[in-house]
């Protein structure tokens, strides 16, 4: 403002030096029209001195609102927001596999699928994750899936025919791995066959769960509770019986 002023001051100077020269010398040059120009120069210069502060002023505290990052994108883009090149698709969360009578036909699957099979059964009934883990070096363990609750359930899967029960040997090798190697908080032994009397008296004893055909057929069709909840059901009726003396 200080310089401004100074600067009107010495036009106004020069314009008076001017006049009086120009007095003097007694020539015919306008001299009031050439005096209002310089005033005027003078004076449009002053108003866009003392208006350009408030703009700069301006385009500051615009950019400061807009914080530290803005601008950095493409035109249009927010901090933080990603451009259209760098735009990440957030995937779909997948659905649950459908189950269907495959589970049941002994006939459609080989034993791979059947595994798959079981896998999908405890994907809808609740189990956030599931894995197929069957086949060489498994050490008993087909299928691994975990609970909404947090359990680890463990199993094992026997393709077998209606002729081909499921021994107290396969038994035995499964109770070896099942929690030692595991670590299984429910270890469930799944078959579309049936159970000899000393394998199921083996997986009483150990808490490995049975599920024959007719129990995996009604599990598949949601006529029973899936074999975790099962399990976790029994204790707890035996308790009611021991407590009531039955």
């Amino acid at each position: 403002m200080v310089l401004a002023v100074g600067l009107v001051g010495i036009c106004l100077g020069g314009a008076a030096v001017f006049v009086k020269t120009t007095a003097v010398a007694g020539g015919g040059m306008p001299v009031m029209p050439i005096v209002t120009a310089v005033v005027f120069a003078a004076g449009v210069a002053l108003a866009r001195w003392s208006v350009a502060p408030d703009r700069r002023r301006s385009r500051l505290r615009v950019a400061g609102s807009r914080g530290p990052g803005w601008g950095d994108g493409p035109v249009g883009t927010a901090p933080g927001s990603p451009s259209a090149a760098g735009v990440e698709a957030v995937p779909e969360a997948a659905g649950l596999p459908e189950v269907g009578s495959e589970a049941l036909d002994h006939s459609a699957v080989d034993a791979d699928g059947f595994e798959h099979a079981v896998a999908a059964l405890c994907a809808r009934d609740g189990c956030p994750q599931v894995e197929v883990v069957g086949g060489a070096g498994d050490l008993g363990a087909d299928v691994i899936a975990t609970t909404a609750e947090g359990l680890r359930v463990v199993i094992q899967c026997k393709h077998y025919g209606e002729g081909n029960r499921v021994g107290s040997q396969d038994l035995q090798r499964f109770g070896g791995t099942c929690f030692a190697v595991h670590e299984a908080d429910v270890a469930v032994v799944v078959t579309t066959s049936a159970f000899t009397a000393p394998a199921a008296e083996y997986a009483a004893a150990c808490d490995i769960v049975c599920v024959d055909g007719d129990a995996l057929a009604a599990w598949t069709e949601s006529r029973t509770p899936p074999p975790w909840e099962a399990a976790a059901a029994v204790p707890a009726e035996a308790g009611a019986e021991a407590a009531t003396g039955g």
